[in-house]
């Protein structure tokens, strides 16, 4: 994590259009301290929405080693897309 990208709440409460610009512009998360110990993260909504992705696809392939670890089961190449595309669809609903 860059320095940079580390600012008191008071920058935030301070200066919040510039920072949520800064965000945007840099697309890069960023720290938010409280008492000199970090306590929120900030980000853009599309790296927020790419992260929920990537988790969402994590979690399909550890389901789907479980399950086969398990059960045996295998899937086809078509299957696993078909699946990812649905957990990919149900990750973005509010």
């Amino acid at each position: 994590m860059k320095a940079a990208n580390i600012r008191p709440i008071t920058d935030l409460k301070n200066r919040t259009k510039e920072l949520v610009q800064e965000i945007v512009d840099g697309g890069e998360t960023m720290v938010i301290t409280q008492n000199g110990k970090p306590r929120v993260v900030v980000m853009d909504v599309k790296q927020h929405d790419r992260l929920q992705d990537s988790l969402a696809m994590l979690k399909l392939l550890a389901h789907g080693q479980d399950q086969h670890v398990r059960g045996g089961r295998t899937f086809t190449s078509a299957e696993v897309r078909t699946r990812a595309r649905a957990a990919l669809a149900r990750a973005r609903m509010p």
